[in-house]
């Protein structure tokens, strides 16, 4: 978890090619002045007391807007640790498989009680890391943890919504999960996942889709996928040698996948975020 306070103070700043991700998860409290921030499916324009939150690796920049000063806070958080026995029922639910969690920011749009919650939560969470008062690592974690009760509590539109437990099964899910993230270059095969797993390939098929609510290879296919769409956009390479960095070697079925995910080629896709196609002449 790393938090910090911002200020930029000037003239209006322009987005220039400054897409970014990072593996944690990010809320962001705008303090003062106006901060717009762009994912690759909407732009926010935050004000005062506006809090967002943007999921694991997501694509994002941001820009201030106007001249008058801009204070914000930002909260990095690497939710792996915080998922005790207690959490980890709602494991699944925050691995962004159906729902990226940028979708719940529609809680503190439509809650404003809800949002005037959290925005105190990510302060106090900041005056504990600065203070480093005794005990602030406890406190820390029990602010993490409020904040994702916040949104399991408050999720209306049931985005988080657990089909099936895994607490029982906690041990096996993070080292399947920590497995294909570590893979994505290489092939992944399901026979030799299984053995991980302790489990016979026809059973493993079957666990693996009660508990994660996909199949195994659609799961490996859109971690594949998702980090194509970050290199595409922040890295100057061809198009074959990201499908070859993710584990994809047949560019027809990764120009399949590609369109299977995002509804677009990936010439689209550059095109919708607005970088250079170059890559592509």
């Amino acid at each position: 978890m790393k938090v910090w306070r911002f200020t930029q103070s000037g003239a209006e700043r322009e987005y220039g090619n400054t897409w970014h991700y990072h593996k944690e998860i990010e809320f962001i409290l705008v303090e003062q002045g106006i901060h717009e921030i762009q994912t690759p499916n909407q732009v926010y324009s935050l004000k005062a007391g506006d809090v967002m939150l943007i999921g694991s690796s997501q694509l994002h920049r941001g820009r201030k807007i106007s001249d008058k000063d801009l204070v914000y806070i930002v909260l990095h958080i690497d939710l792996q640790p915080y998922f005790d026995p207690a959490m980890m029922r709602y494991y699944r639910d925050f691995l962004e498989i159906f729902h990226p969690l940028e979708a719940l920011n529609y809680i503190f749009q439509e809650n404003e009680q809800v949002k005037k919650e959290i925005a105190r939560i990510i302060t106090d969470t900041h005056d504990e890391v600065m203070g480093t008062k005794k005990g602030y690592e406890i406190a820390v974690s029990m602010h993490i943890k409020h904040l994702l009760l916040m949104l399991l509590r408050h999720d209306n539109r049931d985005l988080l919504t657990t089909h099936g437990n895994v607490d029982g099964d906690a041990d096996i899910i993070r080292s399947l999960v920590v497995y294909v993230d570590e893979h994505l270059t290489e092939k992944i095969d399901m026979g030799e996942v299984s053995r991980i797993a302790g489990m016979s390939y026809s059973y493993f098929s079957k666990y693996f889709k009660k508990k994660m609510g996909t199949s195994f290879i659609d799961y490996v296919n859109q971690k594949r996928i998702s980090k194509a769409e970050r290199l595409l956009v922040t890295e100057k390479r061809s198009v074959n040698e990201i499908a070859e960095s993710v584990g994809i070697g047949n560019m027809a079925h990764f120009y399949e996948l590609f369109k299977r995910f995002n509804g677009c080629t990936p010439k689209q896709y550059l095109h919708k975020m607005n970088v250079s196609d170059s890559k592509f002449e």
